[in-house]
């Protein structure tokens, strides 16, 4: 394999991927893929990509509105307003290479309507759209001769240097190589394995955020977590089976443990209000009837309809015992979304020169408090385009050499101790879940400090224990501190 890239990207999802097609095809291009090549959020997003395109009744306003006011106006506004307008484009790219969108008897497309929209608008392809998205580009990366793609390939470091950044990997071999790059795009998701329950994907960690951070660039909003309202509730998996909001968005109802609507109790809205304000009605409800069960029913919609519609949560919630077509399903808020993350300009590029960010572990400032539903795989094409496009402009300025920076993994040194990761994720599952605990978090804070601390000085063998649970305690860390702020 080479040691030397234009640019190394981190990251196999929607914003990786799309990255590499839009950087100039002279670059040598690294995308580093931490275990199978279909595992990552991007691909288990349901409900859809929201976009006015071809909208006759809808206009980019009404989506910048409807953004602005889930994000409780603490948004970027530029940058919200760069989301809704260049997402015409970006739809319209990704049909031409490939996307499959469900559409309407007539041939024109079928867009459904989710939590806080106020038009329909959502294109999907039944309701495995980012499966449909991430496997469509997967495909055409996999056609262009400059992208290297390392699978099963964990970062373990990232230096800066003088000409660039440098990367210590560790391969499917178990062997540790060191990649140097002129620019380097970190595309490495959300941080739900952070948290005891989540809708993520096991590869969830944070990497990039804690790489990023331990670098000195600056990260913003790790606090703005998103809690969704209706992932599947058996009460045993730590990954938590996501039921759509696109469900809410064909009509479902929310009902409490007497099997009762309660939405009208906390918003005109109802079910298809945002996201956080549903997660924080049913914690409330939760209170005033002493009970954590809730269930969310369709069952009073056509069979046939709902079958089609949702083909891949019909089958998973069978396989769980449960028809949606014939009887309420069991659900509850469960960790599923980050809103902030390495802060980034309007061009994807963080605080460091020459690195970047896209998709869920930057922080565009998009989402504001809350994502309004389907806004993320359309963030992660857009910024992500933004950053191939401003590292093309800088390529007549790039160095011709490349600088390798030196990497200590300790080979041969004691493992870290068992459980890190178990108690740093029952700390802040308990402390810092939909309605935050202050006095909990302060002791939380305390104690993840204590954990990081030893972690960083304790000269540990650097394997994927300790990668993965550094990433996850300096993500708490981060999100703690900015709740005792």
């Amino acid at each position: 394999m080479s040691k030397n890239y234009d640019v190394i990207i981190a990251g196999c999802g929607a914003a990786g991927l799309y990255a590499a097609i839009n950087l100039p095809k002279e670059l040598n291009i690294l995308i580093i893929c931490k275990r199978d090549l279909p595992l990552c959020n991007s691909s288990l997003a349901q409900g859809g990509i929201a976009g006015v395109y071809n909208s006759p009744t809808d206009n980019i306003q009404y989506h910048q509105n409807d953004t602005l006011i889930a994000g409780s106006f603490k948004n970027n506004v530029e940058a919200v307003h760069t989301l809704v307008s260049e997402a015409a484009q970006d739809i319209e790219h990704i049909i031409e290479l490939g996307v499959d969108f469900d559409k309407n008897p007539d041939g024109t497309y079928h867009r459904t309507l989710e939590g806080g929209h106020s038009h329909h608008r959502i294109f999907h392809h039944a309701d495995a759209t980012g499966k449909e998205i991430t496997s469509t580009l997967l495909e055409n990366v996999q056609q262009l001769s400059n992208v290297t793609i390392m699978e099963n390939t964990m970062m373990c470091s990232v230096k800066q240097t003088k000409t660039g950044y440098s990367a210590l990997l560790k391969l499917a071999d178990d062997s540790y190589e060191t990649c140097n790059c002129h620019f380097m795009i970190m595309a490495t998701g959300g941080i739900g394995r952070v948290y005891q329950f989540t809708t993520n994907s096991a590869i969830a960690t944070g990497d990039g955020i804690t790489f990023a951070y331990e670098m000195g660039a600056k990260i913003k909003n790790l606090s703005y977590v998103q809690f969704h309202p209706t992932a599947f509730n058996n009460r045993a998996t730590r990954e938590c089976f996501l039921i759509s909001e696109a469900v809410r968005g064909e009509g479902a109802y929310l009902l409490n443990c007497h099997k009762e609507r309660f939405m009208h109790n906390y918003d005109e809205r109802l079910e298809l209000a945002p996201r956080d304000v549903v997660s924080h009605a049913i914690i409330l409800e939760s209170r005033k009837q002493n009970s954590t069960d809730f269930y969310l029913d369709i069952s009073y919609k056509d069979s046939e309809f709902l079958k089609k519609r949702f083909p891949m949560i019909y089958q998973n919630l069978l396989e769980q015992g449960y028809d949606m077509t014939k009887e309420p399903v069991p659900i509850f808020p469960c960790q599923h979304y980050l809103m902030g993350g390495i802060d980034v300009d309007n061009n994807s590029e963080a605080s460091l020169p020459n690195l970047y960010a896209c998709g869920e572990c930057s922080h565009t400032g998009v989402h504001g408090s809350n994502r309004l539903a389907s806004n993320s795989l359309l963030e992660a094409l857009v910024f992500s385009r933004h950053a191939a496009n401003s590292i093309a402009s800088r390529l007549a300025d790039a160095p011709k050499d490349f600088e390798e920076a030196e990497f200590d993994p300790h080979i041969g040194a004691p493992r870290i101790p068992k459980g890190v990761r178990t108690e740093t994720r029952k700390i802040l599952q308990n402390c810092y879940f939909v309605i935050p605990d202050k006095k909990a978090a302060a002791a939380g804070f305390k104690r993840v400090k204590e954990i990081r601390e030893d972690l960083l000085s304790g000269g540990y063998f650097v394997d994927a224990d300790f990668v993965l649970a550094k990433s996850i305690v300096t993500v708490a860390y981060i999100i703690l501190g900015e709740v005792m702020q």
